[in-house]
């Protein structure tokens, strides 16, 4: 039972932090705005799509979640 109240620690702090990101990320430099983000304006219709932003936040995370399966292996 003790591993899932570690598993649950971390979900928690993992929703604290994106939380606190999502609050912050209109005041991130280039969040959103980075070359190679899809960005379509028209008159009536505006896309957007943020394709080099997602896979930068992918590769993060990715690299966070796989230090901290490092450390709870040990």
């Amino acid at each position: 039972m003790s591993s899932f109240g570690k598993i649950l620690i971390l979900f928690g702090i993992i929703s604290i932090l994106a939380g606190i990101l999502l609050l912050f990320a209109d005041k991130i430099p280039y969040i959103g705005k980075m070359p190679g983000d899809i960005r379509i304006e028209k008159e009536n219709f505006k896309f957007y799509f943020p394709l080099t932003t997602s896979i930068i936040l992918s590769v993060v995370v990715s690299l966070i979640l796989w230090i901290i399966s490092i450390f709870l292996k040990k």
